[in-house]
């Protein structure tokens, strides 16, 4: 189905490899590309209620982008991919379904990106974590200034970018980048399958929200967009929210419209496991 892109469901979790080891799984046209559509599956196939984007191979996650694509590029031409591969990015920090982060290994410029737009990110030992793109008289292109900036803080990430250096796992933990470590790289994807496992059992609308209202906290989520959707699962809300703490009070008010809510509260008071339905 996709050239660069292996896929695999199960247990309601994609998982999703970029398959270009050769590369160092390099974001090109084509990946990019193949990640928008595949993103779009996500929202829209029921039967996916999380998903994993990793790599191919022990090396990297995502070692950059593939630098053969941009000498010729004009500024227009620049900003157009810039443009191409944040909507993307951006897609997957706003799914209404958790999208975690698997990094196997280097995960530098584009790869820091992705890994940052994704909701969770877990790692092992020998991953390392960068923005090197001053090197080649570039900046991030794909959300790395303001995503870094709102996980590390302003001063690291400032630090980290014009440096371009890369950054240990140990340390990435330390500042916040990364969630968790994984000691045993073969034990990555399970510990990430049991954790998204984990937040599978929880009520979807709930879930959809949590992200939606998270993401705007950290500016991650433009509440004042025209094309601002207030339910992904097509949901309608009486008006427009200013600011995250509006949106979280009519979130919160949307949820006891909900079958989940009813059935939540029933099962806590009858000291039983819930059945959520997504309704």
């Amino acid at each position: 189905m996709y050239k660069t892109l292996h896929t695999d469901l199960t247990d309601n979790i994609l998982t999703i490899t970029i398959n270009r080891p050769d590369k160092l799984n390099a974001l090109n046209k084509t990946v990019i590309s193949e990640l928008g559509e595949v993103v779009e599956e996500i929202y829209t196939n029921k039967d996916i209620k999380s998903a994993i984007l990793t790599g191919a191979g022990s090396k990297a996650f995502v070692a950059g982008a593939d630098i053969s694509e941009f000498q010729d590029l004009n500024n227009e031409e620049g900003q157009a991919l810039s443009a191409k591969g944040s909507d993307v990015f951006f897609r997957i920090a706003s799914s209404p379904k958790p999208i975690a982060a698997a990094v196997n290994g280097f995960a530098l410029g584009g790869g820091c990106e992705l890994a940052m737009a994704c909701h969770i990110r877990l790692c092992v030992p020998t991953a390392k974590f960068g923005q090197p793109e001053v090197n080649l008289g570039l900046i991030p292109g794909y959300g790395g200034t303001q995503r870094l900036t709102h996980l590390v803080g302003r001063g690291r990430a400032i630090e980290i970018i014009l440096t371009g250096r890369m950054v240990e796992a140990t340390e990435a933990h330390t500042m916040g980048l990364v969630n968790y470590i994984v000691v045993e790289p073969d034990e990555l994807l399970t510990e990430t399958r049991k954790l998204l496992s984990i937040i599978n059992g929880k009520a979807p609308l709930a879930v959809a929200r949590i992200i939606e209202c998270v993401n705007i906290a950290a500016g991650d989520g433009v509440v004042n967009s025209d094309t601002w959707e207030p339910d992904p699962f097509g949901g309608e809300s009486e008006s427009k929210p200013t600011n995250g703490f509006m949106r979280e009070q009519q979130a919160f008010g949307e949820c006891f419209g909900t079958e989940d809510m009813k059935e939540g509260t029933a099962a806590f008071l009858e000291k039983r496991k819930p059945r959520f339905r997504g309704a």
